[in-house]
Formats: C-alpha cells, structure tokens, sequence
C-alpha cells in the first residue's frame, strides 16, 4: 500500500501573515549588525525586533532615535521595511516574480487581491504594475518637494538622503524622521510654520492612505466623482468630512488656547490640519502633543483608531469600516431595511465584518492599555494614547514609549502587528472554515439597546 503525501496548502490570509513575519525577521537580524548603529555593536534583540515592527507595519513608534542612534546602513534598512510593509509583502513579491518572468497562478493572485483588497481578481497584475510605478512616482514628487528645504539646510547629498527618507516615510503612513540631529525624538516641530515642509507630508500621507484603488479610479476618470465605485466615494467622503472637521476643532478649541502662546495665524493654520491629517495614520509631528487637553487627545486616539483607507499604505479601522457602521445606524433611526451608501445597498456580511473589526480594534486597544497601565503606573488615557498610536500603526507618542518595560514593549509590537496585517486575516488564518450545514438553528428574538 503506498503512502500518499499530502502537499499542505495555506491559505491567503497564512502567506500574508508569513510574509510580514518573514520582513520583520529579516529586519530584526539586520538591525542587529554590529554596522547598523552609530556606535559599533548592533542594537539588542528587543529594540532591533520593536524597531522591526513599527517600520515594517509602517508605524513610527521607536525606542531609539532614527537619526542619532542608528547608522546610515541601519537607517536604509528602516526605509526599505518601510517601503516593503507600505506596499505590502504580497505586492512586492508579486512584482519581483513579475520582473523575473514567472508565470502568477490563480492562487497568488487571489492572495494578491486580499492583500491590496481588490473587489476582482481579474486586471490584478496589471494594478501591480501600477501601484508600483505610481507610488516610485509619487515618492520621486515628494522627494524633489522636501530637497527645497533639506539641501539648502543640510547640503547636498544629505540633504537628498533626508528628502527620500522621510518621502518614503510620509508616502507609506509611518512617520519615521531623521531630524533627531537637531534634538532627539523631534520629530519635525522646527518646521511648523514651513508651509513647503507641512504641505508635502500632508498630500503625501493622504495619497497614500486613500487606497490603491482611488488611486485607479482617478486614474481611469479622473475627476469625474460621479463615475467613481462606490467605495471610492465614500473613502474620498469620509476622508474630506474627518480632516475638515477635526482641522476646524484644532483650530478652534485648541491652538487658539493660551497654553500655545501667540501663535501666528499662518501656523495656527498649518498646525491645525497636520494634526487633522498626522493621526491618519503617519506619526509626524509639528506641535508638542502633550500640551493637547484631554479631548484633543482623546479626539486624536479616535482618528488613530479609524485610520485611513483599505487596500492603502495606512493602518487603522478603516475610513470604509466607521461609514458603513455610521450607515447601519441611520436606516435603524429611519427604520429601514438595509443601509445603504450612494445610492447602493450595503451587504449583510460587510456590515458584520465592520461590527467585528470595531469590536477587535476597541478590544485590543483598550485591553493592551490597562496591561501597560497596570504594569508602568501611568495615567490610563497616556497608555490609551500609545495603543491607538500602536495598532493604528501611526506612531504618534505622549513620550513614554522609549521608557517602556519589556512586557509594555511587546504589547505594542503585538498591537503593531494586529493593526498593520489585520484582524480578521489573523482569524481568517487561524480558524478553518466551517462546513456549510443546510439545516438552520430554530430563530428567536433577544431585546438589545
């Protein structure tokens, strides 16, 4: 009797997981290389893993200063997983096997259309292509941008090298900067009033958290709103609407307080829809987020906690998630049905995977605060502050990260890891399928609310 071995099969969810593992690994042991840092020796395991994560799941939060801690190899090494997790691994590979003149399957294609959340699998390695040349485009456009402020000040060659690094970082939602050469963890607060500086991290964070598939229907109609997909309209909506909205309470309620002395009007400004745009999700900074009160904080870990678009290069909840939950609600105020976007219904198991993906963010979110809480004896709004930043992979921070514990450290990398890969593909790759019964549990109403 032979023996037939069965070829095991994982499933798209499983190589999308393995593949950020894979890059954060990888990450790990370069950083670790005596090269990688300033002073010769490497980083230890646990800062090199953490820094690893935050830039592979394209956060920004850090434990060591990305300018003075480490070299020029360790700095690129940052960059590049910025770049891989940014576009996704998925994409990244399906473009190397592209280049090399391999033929992509079925399967790779459909872990392709998951991995950018594509709504067809058909035309899916031609959008390979263009997300590839138009994202080497767009970063070239923000590099040329920055390298007005960057060469004049830091000189040529790095003043081009800084004008990449944070074009990439900008492009790619994740918020890492090389200005601790002008004082640590800095971030980019001595150019709050430089409206070169301001403008080009704002467009380059919002192109890139709209999503991959904006970005084709712009390119197909360009700005004919009304051809746009559904989804389209509604991620441009809700973009516009939570920008707006929260520029104008910054403005408002916020920079106008005494607590931020005289600021001018210019940079009261400019100030006001960094911090409307910055949460969503890229961690740059241009004002001292400690001088905040407790609802501009609070308002900024909700923004963190959306996010920006599917199929993008920033993290969070999703745009598409709170407006089909927005949705929900109002046809259950006007007694309707079903709710519906656009003129468009919205499907039962769309308005269940957004339900679940609130309940995980919410959850996880929360849960990791109370553990740092308990653990460091911090203020529970500072630690919910961290997580949002943490699993909205945006890297914003109150201060407290780089005085972390071990355990604190590794919740954050969990969250970082959760909120970049995904929550339901982590359930999706770790829980089978259930078999499809025809028979039906007996139906029987319960009273919520």
């Amino acid at each position: 009797m032979t023996e037939v071995k069965k070829r095991k099969h994982f499933s798209s969810s499983q190589i999308i997981i393995y593949g950020f593992v894979g890059l954060i690994l990888s990450g790990t042991f370069l950083l670790m290389l005596p090269f990688s840092t300033q002073q010769w020796g490497g980083a230890s395991f646990l800062d090199a893993l953490f820094t690893a994560t935050s830039a592979s799941c394209v956060t920004g939060l850090v434990v060591q200063d990305t300018a003075t801690y480490w070299s020029m190899f360790g700095q690129f090494v940052i960059m590049m997983l910025i770049q891989i997790g940014g576009m996704g691994v998925v994409t990244v590979a399906v473009a190397i096997t592209v280049i090399s003149g391999k033929k992509i399957g079925l399967f790779q294609r459909s872990t392709m259309q998951e991995a950018i959340s594509a709504q067809h699998v058909g035309g899916i390695v031609r959008m390979t292509g263009f997300i590839l040349k138009t994202s080497a485009l767009i970063e070239l456009c923000g590099m040329f941008s920055f390298s007005f402020v960057f060469v004049p000040e830091f000189g040529l060659f790095k003043g081009l090298w800084y004008s990449l690094f944070h074009s990439v970082s900008a492009f790619c939602n994740a918020g890492f900067d090389l200005m601790g050469v002008k004082a640590p963890f800095s971030s980019l607060m001595d150019y709050s009033a430089n409206g070169i500086v301001n403008m080009t991290v704002m467009s380059l964070i919002v192109i890139g958290g709209i999503g991959f598939s904006t970005w084709a229907d712009f390119n197909k109609h360009g700005i004919n709103f009304r051809c746009y997909r559904m989804q389209s309209k509604v991620i441009l909506t809700t973009t516009a609407l939570l920008i707006g909205l929260s520029a104008l309470y910054f403005f408002v309620f916020e920079f106008s307080s005494p607590v931020w002395g005289d600021m001018p009007l210019a940079e009261r400004i400019w100030s006001s829809f960094f911090r409307a745009v910055t949460p969503r999700t890229a961690g740059f900074n241009t004002t001292d987020l400690t001088l905040l009160s407790d609802a501009g904080q609070m308002i900024t870990i909700i923004l963190m906690l959306i996010g920006g678009c599917p199929g993008s290069t920033a993290g969070g909840m999703k745009t598409t998630t709170l407006a089909v939950l927005l949705a929900t609600a109002f046809s259950v105020f006007h007694k309707k049905d079903s709710p519906s976007l656009y003129a468009r219904r919205i499907g039962d198991d769309v308005i269940k995977n957004a339900a679940t993906i609130f309940m995980m963010y919410v959850s996880l979110f929360i849960i990791g605060a109370l553990i740092i809480s308990l653990k460091e004896g911090l203020p529970l709004l500072s630690c919910m502050f961290e997580t949002a930043s943490a699993i909205g992979t945006v890297g914003l921070t109150l201060g407290i990260t780089t005085n972390l514990s071990s355990l604190s450290e590794i919740v954050l990398i969990s969250l970082m890891f959760r909120g970049r890969v995904g929550g339901l593909t982590i359930i999706f790759a770790t829980v089978k399928d259930a078999p499809k019964i025809q028979s039906k549990l007996p139906l029987e109403k319960i009273t919520v609310g």
